[in-house]
């Protein structure tokens, strides 16, 4: 089943190591790149894009390995590091015409964004990352019973083979299991909607895995090296989040402070998927942080 963005052209785009993305672009003014999160593809953003489509050229590719996007072998652990997945960002918005554009993503997106930041200032103007923590900070508020939240995190963690055939096994039950749990508004996910998303993770559990097993080896290698160096993301940095703090018992904004030299935190009331069930406070979130 196939839906796309209402008024967006849709093409494939070469990145740096041959692999292509499926990429929709919109509208025009300054470039913005939306990047999409877990278990979704570029769809997500379709409210949000097309809000911003008004006065913005608007970017939204699906992640290597996720959606229409190429899914390449894992034949190394750089193959889904965030590094990696940023540079397909930054290419992708250059051989779109953009030299420097701003960028926001949420979960698994947010956190190529955040690699961006870090390592290409000279290309990513200004930063949003929603309701997501930098993987290092992630992993070291994961303890304990609390740590329970994040199953999927410590299952896909495992050396390649066993995670990717539970999962390929039991896939629609799997994904749908954080379409329902991770929402406040089932409404804000159609039917239709969900089963783009169910059958693109169906055909893509090993680079979703591979993903995830990045963020629990190498990511956090990256991570640590910033941390030891004391590099900081020194753009507009706009994070939204849901207050999962008191829960799993860390001070968000505090963590993320850490990192960034201009941070703009708030929280925002509704689930986990906030660009499809509050599109409007979204749109405007990433407006005000063109604006900084």
């Amino acid at each position: 089943m196939t839906q796309t963005i209402p008024g967006f052209d849709y093409q494939r785009v070469a990145v740096a190591d041959g692999v292509e993305l499926n990429v929709a672009v919109g509208g025009s003014g300054s470039p913005i790149v939306l990047l999409h999160g877990f278990p979704e593809t570029h769809l997500m953003w379709r409210h949000v894009a097309e809000d911003l489509a008004a006065d913005h050229t608007v970017i939204c590719p699906d992640l290597r390995g996720y959606g229409d996007s190429d899914k390449p072998a894992e034949t190394g652990p750089d193959v889904y590091s965030k590094r990696t997945m940023a540079a397909d960002t930054v290419a992708v918005a250059r051989a779109l015409g953009h030299e420097r554009f701003a960028l926001a993503g949420h979960d698994r997106g947010a956190l190529v964004a955040f690699r961006a930041g870090m390592e290409h200032p000279d290309a990513v103007t200004h930063l949003a990352c929603l309701d997501v923590l930098p993987t290092l900070d992630m992993w070291e508020a994961l303890s304990g019973v609390r740590a329970a939240v994040g199953f999927h995190l410590y299952l896909m963690a495992q050396p390649p083979g066993l995670a990717e055939q539970m999962i390929q096994n039991s896939s629609d039950t799997f994904f749908s299991y954080f379409l329902d749990i991770w929402t406040k508004d089932p409404e804000a996910i159609p039917s239709a909607v969900r089963q783009v998303y169910l059958d693109a993770c169906r055909n893509a559990v090993p680079s979703i895995v591979a993903d995830y097993r990045a963020s629990a080896g190498i990511d956090i290698e990256h991570d640590r090296d910033d941390r030891a160096a004391g590099r900081k993301i020194t753009m507009p940095l706009s994070v939204l989040q849901q207050d999962w703090g008191a829960a799993l018992g860390y001070e968000a904004a505090a963590l993320w402070g850490a990192w960034a030299e201009d941070l703009d935190h708030s929280t925002v009331s509704c689930g986990h998927f906030m660009a499809e069930e509050a599109p409007e406070t979204i749109a405007k979130a990433l407006r005000d942080l063109i604006a900084r």
